[in-house]
């Protein structure tokens, strides 16, 4: 593969859509000069309060770095690691026998650093790709074998990786093992995701769960340039249409990404666009963007893979609620819809049902045949406070299935 810089977040069609308030970064598309190599256009995001104008904001978007090949054979370089123990700046998992003051190459982890001086960057600073993968393997072991809340996992292991992107943008690092790394990264960022918003009762959780979907969708990004990258040297990942999949779900909720979006399924291939993956999530997309609730939740029940539905679920509330208020608008008056069959088409318990009527503002009836919706032609309205929905799982052997089989990270 040819050894260019592909961590680019930029896109060949920002300029047409600089106008669209978006959450969601775009995904860069690489272009082909007349020679037929594979570049990038280099964007830098620039700190404000630099004075020389050499100081930068950036993990994996990054473009100034010097040209080098790491040399530091530990986790975290040696002068770091003393400086953060002088300065007692230990992580819970970074203590030597609780110690807050003192650490080992074998505990600490070199930390993500927001601006970095170009001029300063030593090639002994920086981690080469084998330390990188060694320090990623470390740190996905301590997502199932911490005897820490996921929350304090969730915030070390979100800020380390963020450090092992920015060493492999420093050193413009594209090779298979990347791509691999990088899969990895992303695949922590979208299993937080179901986490952190089955944690609704987290005051914090709302904030970390938008940096998380902000670093998952930088990394994913790179991810799809490295992809692309990767097809112009040699041949296709084997993982490209899983992993596309996940970015055209990640625009479930992003109405505005409409055209962006179409432009982007343009440079797709052939092969991946008919690929089981993508045709499942083109299939939910669209579902979704129709309002078509019982497709989208018998689909989703019968097809998504574990990782597909971390990113699917929080909207599963969303379209339970779609369909109440078709449900309430279009029923009729005398007649109650039961929750027991509404329980069913929702992949519900009929007791939760209940409780999300509630939640919606919506009035149940019972008589001596159940419980019922009625249909008042009321609007639905969530009293949930604090912008994070009550979380009601869905009512699936299978699903349940997936979630106990979790995947190799």
């Amino acid at each position: 593969m040819d050894r260019r810089n592909y961590f680019s977040s930029s896109s060949s069609y920002s300029n047409s859509t600089k106008s669209r308030n978006s959450n969601y970064p775009k995904h860069s598309i690489p272009s082909r000069d007349s020679s037929g190599i594979t570049s990038t256009k280099k964007t830098t995001t620039r700190n404000r309060d630099s004075d020389d104008g050499r100081r930068h904001d950036s993990d994996d978007g990054h473009q100034d770095y010097p040209t080098l090949v790491g040399t530091c054979p530990f986790m975290c370089p040696g002068e770091e690691r003393e400086r953060r123990e002088r300065l007692r700046d230990l992580a819970v998992f970074e203590r030597l026998h609780g110690n807050p003051a003192k650490t080992s190459p074998n505990l600490a982890v070199k930390k993500f650093c927001r601006t970095i001086n170009t001029k300063d960057v030593q090639a002994s600073d920086v981690r080469p790709v084998p330390v990188l993968e060694d320090t990623l393997n470390y740190l996905l072991n301590l997502l199932h074998s911490s005897d820490q809340s996921f929350a304090v996992v969730h915030d070390f292991i979100f800020d380390r990786t963020r450090s092992i992107r920015q060493d492999l943008s420093m050193q413009s690092a594209v090779s298979d093992q990347v791509i691999h790394m990088y899969e990895r990264m992303v695949k922590f960022h979208i299993i937080s995701h179901r986490h952190l918003h089955r944690s609704f009762g987290n005051p914090n959780i709302a904030s970390m769960c938008h940096l998380n979907m902000e670093q998952l969708m930088k990394a994913l990004t790179t991810l799809l340039n490295l992809y692309e990258a990767n097809r112009a040297s040699h041949s296709m990942c084997q993982n490209e249409a899983e992993f596309s999949s996940f970015y055209l779900l990640l625009h479930l909720g992003s109405d505005k990404q409409v055209e962006p979006l179409s432009l982007w399924f343009r440079n797709i291939p052939s092969p991946i666009m008919k690929s089981k993956e993508m045709c499942f999530a083109r299939r939910l997309l669209r579902y979704y963007r129709l309002g078509n609730y019982k497709q989208f939740i018998s689909t989703t029940e019968g097809e998504a893979s574990y990782l597909q539905y971390c990113i699917i679920e929080p909207y599963i509330n969303e379209v339970r609620m779609l369909a109440l208020s078709c449900l309430s608008y279009g029923g009729y008056k005398l007649q109650p819809y039961p929750l027991l069959h509404l329980s069913k088409l929702l992949m519900m318990k009929e007791s939760e049902v209940e409780s999300l009527c509630i939640d919606c503002a919506l009035e149940t009836s019972s008589d001596g045949t159940g419980k019922g919706l009625l249909a008042t032609k009321q609007s639905v309205i969530m009293k949930s406070s604090g912008g994070f929905q009550k979380y009601y799982p869905m009512e699936s052997e299978r699903i349940e299935r997936l979630c106990t089989e979790l995947p190799e990270l």
